[in-house]
């Protein structure tokens, strides 16, 4: 089976969580022996994933070209993942005329929507309500979703959004949170025990926005309540990409140090006694705090953080949106060991019953092979996407087409 990912960017597994996912979807087709091929029209950084290490194979492709349409029949792909519905919107066209019996999926990493309507009830100094989905974003990200045969989400609460405000119906979707190992007792016996840790971290990358409106927060609501409670001890920014708005931030004499990207997420975080992460917008699920219970580090964030983490089980730290109980909660940690190691196990726990790669995987496989078995009949199903084909869609290719003709 050949497999070809359609790439916004190149991914950044070091960078960001969103990185980290595509290298997870990767490896879980590679684990269903599948030959994977990746296409990205973006250059490429010096944290780009060199692909080839991992036996995939590398394209660059060109916007609003037609070589693409021969790149794609030569190669003739049986299943197609788009990252992002910008790339759907871009190449879908292309995808469907080229390969029609090519499986169609739609990785959301998180809801375009729902992150693009929080940032706009904070800017408006409102508390989140379903007006704020009602966006240009939520719109294009449905009729994306629509087109697709299968939409990957990666949190449970969106998978409720999708199904019960948006009434996408569940055979459009497919839940497949983060993938991961479990953690064995050898691995919990090498953590850094509660004495050995010091200080506070966060960590995200700071072009995402949420990651910089959390790092703000932190350093003028939260920091300065926490330190008047525990003077020797710093908060220790990680982050890549840091511009000068950024690195204006870092202040030694408040013990707040902004320093960039780190080399080893976890080691950093093991490193630490308690991750903060106190998020006011975003979607999906936190990396961070992913992260942070792989590290065996309680951490304290708000309800957007821990939104689809930890389903019913007790979260591994504390979860809060006021700033005042959110410092106490961390100070708490911090200073109380039993405390910290019952957060500590929590996370444990939520790894192990909720994200292994071992239990969601083969759900993963089994419904790719439906798909493919059964291409035909699903679609017939999907006459919301058909209509939104015969449509919307063809603005978008013959505004392509106009494009590539002009550059030439």
């Amino acid at each position: 089976m050949k497999v070809l990912f359609l790439g916004n960017v190149w991914p950044e597994p070091v960078s960001s969580a969103a990185g980290t996912r595509i290298m997870q979807l990767i490896k879980a087709f590679q684990n269903k022996s599948a030959e994977v091929h990746f296409a990205c029209a973006a250059g490429k950084t010096p944290l780009s994933e060199d692909l080839s290490k991992i036996n995939v194979a590398e394209e660059i492709i060109q916007l609003n070209n037609s070589s693409f349409d021969t790149y794609i029949k030569d190669l003739n792909p049986q299943v197609v993942v788009f990252d992002k519905f910008v790339i759907e919107e871009q190449f879908g066209w292309r995808v469907k005329e080229q390969c029609p019996d090519a499986v169609r999926i739609l990785e959301t990493i998180d809801l375009h929507g729902l992150r693009k309507g929080r940032e706009a009830a904070l800017k408006a100094g409102e508390s989140f309500s379903e007006k704020y989905f009602h966006n240009d974003f939520a719109k294009r990200e449905l009729a994306s979703i629509y087109r697709c045969d299968l939409t990957l989400v990666i949190s449970e609460f969106e998978m409720e959004v999708l199904n019960d405000f948006f009434n996408v119906p569940d055979q459009q979707l497919f839940y497949l949170p983060f993938l991961v190992e479990p953690i064995s007792d050898e691995v919990i016996s090498i953590w850094k025990p509660f004495e050995k840790r010091k200080h506070f971290v966060t960590i995200g990358n700071f072009r995402h926005e949420p990651n910089w409106l959390s790092v703000r927060y932190l350093k003028t609501e939260i920091w300065p309540i926490i330190r008047k409670q525990l003077p020797d001890a710093e908060m220790r920014v990680y982050g890549s990409y840091p511009a000068e708005k950024h690195t204006q931030l870092h202040n030694p004499k408040e013990n707040f140090y902004v320093l960039g990207r780190a080399e080893s997420a976890h080691e950093v975080i093991e490193d630490a006694r308690v991750l903060l992460a106190p998020l006011l917008t975003g979607a999906g699920l936190k990396g961070k705090l992913l992260d942070a219970m792989q590290c065996g580090t309680p951490a304290v964030t708000t309800k957007v953080g821990a939104e689809g983490m930890h389903g019913t089980l007790p979260f591994n730290g504390s979860v809060t949106d006021d700033f005042n109980d959110f410092a106490d909660a961390a100070v708490s940690l911090y200073k109380d060991s039993k405390a910290w190691s019952k957060a500590q196990k929590n996370g444990v726990k939520i790894i192990n019953e909720r994200f292994l790669q071992s239990y969601w995987q083969p759900l993963f496989h089994s419904k790719i092979n439906e798909l493919l078995k059964n291409l035909e009949q699903h679609r017939q199903a999907n006459f919301t996407g058909a209509m939104l084909w015969h449509q919307s869609l063809q603005a978008s290719k013959f505004m392509s087409k106009w494009i590539e003709e002009k550059n030439k």
